[in-house]
C-alpha cells in the first residue's frame, strides 16, 4: 500500500510540475510591422550596389560612415542593433533566405491590406485585392480577443497609414484604432498627449494617408503608459514609403530609427510592473520588395518577383533564445496570428477559415 501510495505521489508532483511548466508567462503581446522592410537588409544591411546609386541613395559617403562595414554581420548590426544586439540573443529570428530560412505570404498580390488582414486574421482572403478603404469583413485576432472578458477594452491598435481604422474594423470591433494623422482622445490624455496633438497638426503631409512614424510611436508609448492594454497592434510604415520614392538612404535611416523606437519599448516594458518579465513582442512586415535593386526594389506586388518574401522575430519570457534561426524551412504569413494566441495560452480559431498552424520553434522548450 505504502509503495502504491508512492507511486501515486510522484506521479502527482510529475504532473504539477508539468502543469506549471505548460502555464506561459506572457500575459500581454505586442505585435509589431515594418510596413515592405526586406529581409536583405535585415540580414545583410546595406546593399553596396544601391548606395553606390546616386539615383537611388543620396548623403552617400554619411550613409556608409554609419552603416557600412567589411562583412554583412558587421553591416546589419550598424542598420538595427536592437534587433542583433538584444533579440538575436533573447529571441529568435526567421526570414534568411541566404540560410535556407523561408518565410512567404500565402495571399496572391503581394501588398499592404492583403497582408495585413493575413497576419492578424491568420489567413489569406481573395476578396481583399486592394488597398481601399473598406472594412475589413473578417474578425482578427484583435477582435477575437477583444470579445473575450479577460482582454476586453485592454486592446488597442496603432498605424502610421490611414487604412488601419478599416483594416481593424474599428467600427464593427470597438478596438481603439489611432492611424493617419488621427489625434489622441478622452478626457484623461497626459500632458505628452496633448502637445502630440499639436504636433501632428503642424507636422509636414509627407504623404496623403501616411504620417510620420515618430508620430505613431509616441501616440501608442503615451497610450501604454496611461492604459495599459494587454494587446497592442503597431505598424510603421515609412520604409514602405521612402521605398516607393525612390530613396535609399531614407528607407535605410528609417528602418534604423524604427530599430530604436522598438528598443525604447522594450525598455519600457521591462521597466513597468504590468508588463516586465510578462510581454512577448512579434515583429515582422506585410510584404517584401521586388528583387532588382535598380528598379523592382520601389515597388512591390505580383507582377516584382521577391515580394512575397517576409522575415519574422519573436522575444519574450516564453520565446526561447534560438537566435537567428538558420535551419532551413518554410514558414508562412497566416500563422502569425495562432503563435500570437499561443503566447496567451489561448487556441485562436476563426469560424469562416482554417488559419494557419503556430511556428512551433517559436515556443518550444
Amino acid at each position: 500500500m505504502k509503495n502504491l501510495m508512492a507511486v501515486f505521489f510522484i506521479a502527482f508532483i510529475c504532473f504539477s510540475l508539468t502543469g506549471q511548466n505548460s502555464e506561459p508567462l506572457t500575459e500581454n503581446v505586442f505585435i509589431i510591422t515594418l510596413d515592405g522592410l526586406r529581409w536583405e537588409e535585415l540580414y545583410g544591411g546595406i546593399v553596396d550596389s544601391m548606395v553606390d546609386n546616386r539615383d537611388l541613395t543620396s548623403y552617400q559617403d554619411e550613409v556608409k560612415k554609419d552603416f557600412g562595414g567589411e562583412t554583412l554581420e558587421e553591416r546589419r548590426v550598424k542598420l538595427m542593433p536592437f534587433f542583433w544586439n538584444t533579440i538575436a540573443k533573447q529571441g529568435q529570428l526567421y526570414g534568411n533566405r541566404w540560410e535556407g530560412n523561408k518565410g512567404n505570404l500565402t495571399n496572391f498580390f503581394w501588398f499592404s491590406y492583403p497582408g495585413y488582414n493575413e497576419i492578424l486574421s491568420g489567413f489569406s482572403d481573395p476578396r481583399i485585392n486592394s488597398n481601399n478603404k473598406v472594412n475589413n469583413p473578417n474578425t482578427t485576432l484583435l477582435e477575437w480577443l477583444n470579445k473575450k472578458p479577460a482582454f476586453h477594452g485592454r486592446v488597442a491598435a496603432f498605424g502610421s497609414w490611414d487604412v488601419f481604422d478599416y483594416i481593424v474594423n474599428e467600427e464593427r470591433s470597438g478596438i481603439p484604432v489611432n492611424c493617419g494623422y488621427d489625434l489622441a482622445e478622452g478626457d484623461n490624455l497626459s500632458a505628452k498627449e496633448v502637445f502630440l496633438n499639436e504636433l501632428s497638426q503642424q507636422a509636414p503631409l509627407l504623404w496623403n494617408s501616411v504620417r510620420p512614424d515618430f508620430l505613431t510611436h509616441n501616440y501608442m508609448m503615451e497610450y501604454v503608459k496611461r492604459q495599459h492594454p494587454r494587446v497592442v497592434y503597431i505598424s510603421y510604415g515609412e520604409t514602405d514609403d521612402f521605398a516607393h520614392d525612390g530613396s535609399y538612404n531614407r528607407y535605410l535611416y528609417s528602418a534604423h530609427q524604427t530599430d530604436q523606437m522598438i528598443g525604447e519599448l522594450w525598455e519600457y516594458i521591462q521597466s513597468d510592473p504590468v508588463y516586465a518579465g510578462k510581454t512577448t513582442l512579434l515583429i515582422t512586415t506585410d510584404h517584401g520588395r521586388g528583387n532588382s535593386p535598380m528598379t523592382e526594389w520601389k515597388s512591390h506586388g505580383k507582377t516584382y518577383d521577391g515580394s512575397n518574401a517576409i522575415w519574422f522575430a519573436a522575444l519574450g519570457p516564453d520565446i526561447p533564445a534560438l537566435g537567428e534561426v538558420k535551419t532551413e524551412g518554410q514558414w508562412w504569413q497566416n500563422q502569425v496570428a495562432k503563435t500570437a494566441a499561443a503566447c496567451l495560452g489561448l487556441d485562436y480559431s476563426n469560424p469562416k477559415e482554417e488559419v494557419g498552424a503556430i511556428i512551433e520553434s517559436v515556443l518550444k522548450k
